[in-house]
């Protein structure tokens, strides 16, 4: 079996099993998006969605929050973890985006990616799920299942980016991005499935025997 015969088993089940993907941030614009996904990295999604009603009542845009103190903001985010670096993040970005940016959410990977506390998996979540243009936002849980599924031997998530693009057709990035990661925590979880439980895993490698082992960014 090839790779591109993996990919679509991979597309087939995805599909079948979500037909519909909620984005898992709770978010009210672009903007809410953005500061949910910066709290998102190591944290899980539920923990974000009971932080930020907080967060938002208090500051709802740009303005507001760079009204706001990087204390006050850090005393609201300190259970998501890296309380200190995002709270500055969150606050140093939300005086740029009032300053530079008329208030607004740029929707350019260049522009997104200058911001503090960017990397390019957020700008990727922000343009495919705020702006709804193509991305593939590739974490280390993608990269994992990637992996397993034989879809890529990158080394690190911008080559499984990469190859995950030339092997999907682009109009299905975004809505396949979310599947994945869905599959991920229920089916084939970091420390189960190892490659050989999931029915993904099994129909991708039906004569695989032994646990597979990653390749870590």
């Amino acid at each position: 079996m090839n790779k591109s015969e993996r990919a679509q088993i991979v597309l087939s089940i995805l599909e079948s099993r979500y037909p519909e993907t909620p984005i898992p941030l709770n978010h009210n614009d672009t903007y809410t998006l953005l500061i949910a996904v910066i709290l998102s990295a190591q944290c899980t999604d539920e923990r974000v969605n009971q932080i930020t009603p907080m967060l938002f009542k208090m500051a709802p845009d740009p303005l507001s929050m760079s009204r706001l103190t990087i204390e006050q903001i850090y005393e609201i985010i300190k259970p998501c973890g890296l309380g200190p670096k995002k709270s500055k993040a969150i606050y140093d970005l939300s005086n740029i985006l009032v300053n530079d940016f008329d208030h607004q959410v740029p929707n350019t990977f260049l522009d997104l990616e200058s911001l503090p506390g960017v990397g390019h998996k957020t700008a990727s979540v922000v343009m495919s799920q705020g702006f709804g243009q193509p991305a593939f936002a590739v974490d280390t849980h993608i990269h994992r299942l990637a992996q397993r599924w034989g879809l890529t031997k990158g080394k690190n998530v911008r080559q499984t980016e990469a190859d995950l693009k030339k092997l999907f057709p682009q109009d299905l990035w975004n809505k396949l991005h979310l599947q994945i990661i869905y599959w991920g925590r229920e089916y084939c979880q970091a420390r189960s499935c190892f490659g050989l439980e999931c029915e993904i895993c099994k129909e991708c490698y039906p004569k695989r025997t032994k646990p597979f082992i990653h390749k870590k960014p």
